[in-house]
């Protein structure tokens, strides 16, 4: 038996796939890169790890095989761990065993799994239709300006008329900065003289107008308003042991989405918290008495989803 496309087909919708008795495979979300050294655009994608420490069956895998080869969820989940048993052979064999469109799976030297994941699929659903370019870069032309090689090459010559007439240039200057700094400090000093009027007038205006406003000010005296006291009544919902799961999801968006649903058909479904793996559980309803959460079991698989199970507290 292959269960290898069924674990790709529930990665493009669930972030944790749990092989029972072997390991778990994991999306883990990316955003869109650029590599630099090939001009390539990546955009997002989810990168797929493997865990071999999450072995623990969460009904997902099996569920989903079940319902696919309509099928009953005792004898898949005995058929998908006797894969799992048998990969496990095949690794401490030395084998590489290839997942279609998930990756390859091997020993290390230290006989732990290694995985390589498959680069040509994205799991990610909101980038369908994407896939890698690359870009060709523009190549512009810089042109160099010889100025060196310009100035050697414009005449230039001082007559001596010319020498004795630049000799009265540097008073010229002088005379120049002097009456520059003169003209900056009066203008310096009136904008400064400006200032300080508007300051003074502004804070004149807002003494007035705090003034006005204390003058119109009303002050009164009176008792607090006592309100009668409201007595509310609050029943809380008594949970049992024995709970009719409708579902395990990895967002607690999803989960409080699948109780909407559930009490739009009339079930008392709510939300049960999370489980070892960090996964949010949503139940049809609880009981106390495992007879009845057995016979309820059978009439929700009966009306509404053959993925139902049973979870049972100690």
């Amino acid at each position: 038996m292959r269960i290898d496309a069924h674990i790709e087909k529930l990665l493009f919708d669930y972030n944790c796939v749990v092989v029972p008795g072997f390991g778990a495979f994991l999306a883990h979300g990316t955003s869109a890169a650029i590599d630099r050294a090939t001009n390539t655009l990546v955009p997002p994608s989810k990168v797929i790890s493997f865990n071999a420490q999450l072995s623990k069956n969460d009904g997902l895998l099996v569920s989903h095989i079940a319902k696919e080869k309509q099928l009953g969820y005792e004898e898949l989940l005995k058929e998908v761990e006797n894969v799992a048993q048998d990969w496990k052979e095949r690794l401490a064999q030395g084998e590489r065993i290839e997942l279609f469109g998930i990756g390859t799976l091997w020993h290390n030297s230290e006989q732990r799994i290694q995985f390589q994941p498959e680069e040509k699929v994205n799991f990610l659903t909101a980038s369908f239709g994407l896939s890698a370019f690359t870009a060709t870069p523009i190549q512009r032309e810089v042109i160099k300006e010889e100025v060196e090689e310009l100035e050697e090459r414009i005449p230039f010559m001082i007559t001596p008329e010319k020498r004795e007439q630049s000799s009265f240039r540097p008073w010229l200057k002088y005379a120049a900065v002097i009456l520059l700094a003169v003209s900056l400090g009066a203008t310096s000093y009136k904008t400064y003289g400006d200032l300080q009027e508007r300051e003074v007038a502004a804070q004149q205006d807002a003494q007035q107008e705090v003034s006005r406003l204390i003058q119109e000010a009303t002050f009164f005296e009176s008792a607090p308003l006592e309100l009668p006291a409201i007595n509310i009544k609050v029943t809380k919902k008594q949970l049992g042991k024995h709970h009719v799961i409708a579902g395990a999801f990895r967002e607690e968006k999803n989960a409080e989405k699948r109780v909407s649903q559930l009490k739009e058909k009339g079930y008392n479904a709510f939300y049960l918290g999370t489980n070892a793996y960090g996964l949010h559980q949503v139940a049809y309803d609880s009981f106390e008495d495992p007879k009845e959460a057995l016979v309820f079991l059978r009439k929700v698989k009966a009306e509404d989803s053959r993925d139902a199970w049973l979870l049972s507290e100690k």
